[in-house]
């Protein structure tokens, strides 16, 4: 099996992964949540309904019930990617003469990162009880469009505080709901939205740093080769410069496992990236996900998500009805609000 070929397949599982994660976690709406639908439409009849019901009920399980398998399958990607950085690049980046220091950065943000990871899974995001339902009534005030005031939680039997949202995988209302993430399986709301915020940031520098690291170490070994003025002879048994995919195809072939690695990274770092940036969007915005998702085409009182009308008002993101201005804004995540209450004399 040649290098093309195994490159389609690790982009062929890679995309798959991602539309599924789109299409369970409750955004359907994303562009390869759309896709998959469509694929599954077409392959569907073909399948047998026994497979069909089985694959239903596993993806029920992972996306919609809480469970511990994107936990365990976080920390087997985590001792995978830090095995071979530790087993292979650290070596021959010591032997090419790259610093103690920039080698250990990667140990460094892995401690940082665990650390977050674990206030992301085991701190309360802000459930609703019925001990804590009064004051949380007056933490925000109603806006009248996304959140309406006397409203009650079907389930919980509790009437809603304006920004909350019950999660149907926890099975409880969570104030200041943004979603449930299944990688740290909890719900991200008031109380830990500020770890995880920085879990993502953390997830980034250390995907970014070990990709650099081990980049460096492969262009070093281009040029320590003199790979870059190489020749090799072709099928007719001409001489032809080695070009850019053949030194790629040589260190697929010399280095695999930190190849694809690298390219893991990559793939990771850019992922999380836009992830980390639209969520320090909301932050500055004062708005989550929740109410992102919900709030299109409520920028307009003429406006509805399901209508034809559409009015061609621009929306400014700044002047929603929960925006205090941006310092006040980030200082709300990191120092979630509290209702204040009233002393007895």
């Amino acid at each position: 099996m040649d290098f093309l070929t195994l490159f389609g397949i690790y982009v062929a599982v890679v995309l798959t992964c991602i539309a599924l994660v789109c299409k369970y976690s409750g955004h359907q709406q994303t562009p390869l949540g759309l896709l998959l639908d469509k694929f599954t439409g077409i392959v569907s009849p073909w399948i047998p309904q026994c497979l069909q019901s089985i694959c239903y009920r596993t993806m029920h399980r992972l996306f919609h019930q809480r469970n511990n398998f994107f936990l365990y399958l976080h920390l087997l990607l985590e001792v995978v990617v830090y095995g071979e950085f530790s087993y292979e690049v650290f070596g021959i980046c010591l032997d090419m003469g790259t610093s103690s220091i920039s080698l250990c950065i990667p140990y460094v943000l892995l401690a940082v990162k665990s650390y977050l990871f674990y206030l992301c899974c085991s701190r309360d995001p802000g459930t609703l009880t019925k001990a804590n339902h009064t004051a949380e009534l007056k933490v925000y005030q109603y806006d009248e469009k996304l959140f309406q005031q006397g409203v009650k939680c079907s389930t919980c039997q509790l009437v809603k505080p304006a920004r909350s949202k019950h999660c149907r995988v926890c099975n409880r209302c969570v104030q200041r709901f943004d979603h449930h993430c299944v990688w740290v399986n909890n719900c991200i709301g008031a109380q830990n939205t500020r770890y995880f915020l920085l879990y993502l940031l953390s997830v980034c520098a250390m995907a970014g740093n070990i990709a650099v690291l081990t980049a460096d170490m492969l262009l070093q070994a281009v040029l320590r080769t003199g790979l870059l003025h190489a020749h090799y002879i072709d099928e007719q048994g001409e001489q032809q410069p080695a070009g850019p995919l053949f030194i790629i195809q040589h260190l697929f072939l010399t280095f695999p496992k930190i190849v694809f690695m690298l390219g893991f990274l990559i793939f990771v770092f850019f992922l999380l990236a836009g992830y980390s940036m639209f969520h320090m969007y909301l932050a500055l915005i004062n708005q989550t996900s929740n109410e992102w998702f919900k709030g299109k085409g409520h920028n307009c009182q003429h406006c509805h998500p399901y209508s034809a009308h559409n009015c061609w008002t621009s929306y400014n993101p700044f002047r929603g009805f929960y925006h205090r201005g941006i310092l006040k804004n980030l200082g709300e995540i990191f120092w979630p609000l509290c209702p204040v209450e009233k002393k007895e004399n």
